[in-house]
């Protein structure tokens, strides 16, 4: 199954409104569900959680923290899978992933995920360099721990510099 979307979100507009988020707050305000920044994707039982973030809204302790490069044309690609069980409750699975993202002049990086596992939370994060309002296209593929179904997403979004 491969789904495809195309989002322009301005999540520096939405970010400076926030500034008083604590630094692990910004993490666990992308995974949340109500959060304006959320995009997420229904794969039968899974549903793939998903946010592109400019790294200047990351505090440079938990940049140190988790090995990420800060900087006001780099940023990170979050993801997060929850499985809905019968119940009505979603928990968090591990998936192997990989993933890709490229430019309108075709330059590619292959995303090397770091898992961060903070409590019940599971999410990857990927690095990226962009160049301001430049479109990035993203392409993931990606295997729920304990299924044999290998599942494919792709977006795009435009970039921009938070100065």
């Amino acid at each position: 199954m491969t789904v495809t979307k195309t989002h322009k979100v301005d999540l520096a507009g939405l970010f400076r409104q926030e500034k008083c988020l604590a630094p692990l707050a910004l993490f666990l305000l992308l995974l949340c569900g109500q959060a304006q920044a959320q995009l997420s994707e229904r794969f039968g039982d899974y549903e793939l959680h998903y946010s592109v973030v400019n790294t200047t809204f990351i505090e440079p302790a938990v940049a140190a923290q988790y090995g990420l490069a800060r900087g006001s044309r780099r940023a990170i690609i979050n993801l997060s899978l929850r499985e809905h069980l019968d119940d009505g409750s979603t928990v968090a699975r591990q998936m192997s992933l990989e993933g890709r993202s490229w430019d309108l002049m075709q330059s590619q990086v292959n995303f090397d995920f770091i898992e961060v596992r903070e409590g019940p939370a599971l999410y990857y994060i990927g690095e990226f360099k962009f160049i301001n309002r430049e479109w990035r296209f993203f392409e993931l593929n990606f295997t729920p721990e304990g299924s044999d179904e290998a599942l494919s997403f792709e977006f795009k979004q435009q970039m921009y510099i938070n100065d």
